[in-house]
């Protein structure tokens, strides 16, 4: 299985566009899997409409338009095992009285064989673990988008 990660794009602010590389492995890739800080909802149109398989959360940076269309938390099947993708918030400047303690924004991913018993869950230490609800029978937003 191929699997092309990336996330933090930042369309167009910090960038005008994705990198033609990136761009030339899509039709290669099994799964797209994009961990948050899109910025604009273009580039998950982009991706959606090329990616085989598009796996997306929204990060601390996406606005409305994104939380919307995309889970905080992501759970997926990927060659038999069951995943789970989140954006780790990125710390508070320091002094700032909610600053949470841990390293820049990142993505946190995890794994269980899918014959283990329970959920796969968040990785240790991942900021998102606090506030994961678990998926239903009556469905929240999950993977895929």
């Amino acid at each position: 299985m191929r699997l092309l990660l990336l996330s933090d794009t930042h369309l167009p602010r910090r960038a005008k566009a994705l990198p033609p590389q990136l761009l030339d492995e899509l039709p290669g890739a099994d799964v797209v899997v994009h961990a948050g800080d899109w910025v604009d909802t273009a580039t998950l149109d982009l991706l959606a409409g090329r990616a085989r398989r598009l796996i997306g959360v929204y990060g601390n940076n996406d606005g409305p338009e994104l939380r919307a269309r995309l889970p905080e938390v992501a759970y997926a099947e990927l060659a038999g095992y069951g995943s789970v993708w989140c954006t780790r918030p990125a710390p508070r400047r320091a002094g700032s009285a909610d600053a949470p303690n841990g390293s820049p924004s990142s993505m946190c991913w995890s794994s269980d064989t899918v014959t283990s018993p329970g959920t796969p869950r968040p990785a240790t230490g991942c900021a998102c673990s606090t506030r994961v609800r678990r998926p239903t029978a009556a469905g929240s937003r999950t993977a895929p988008i």
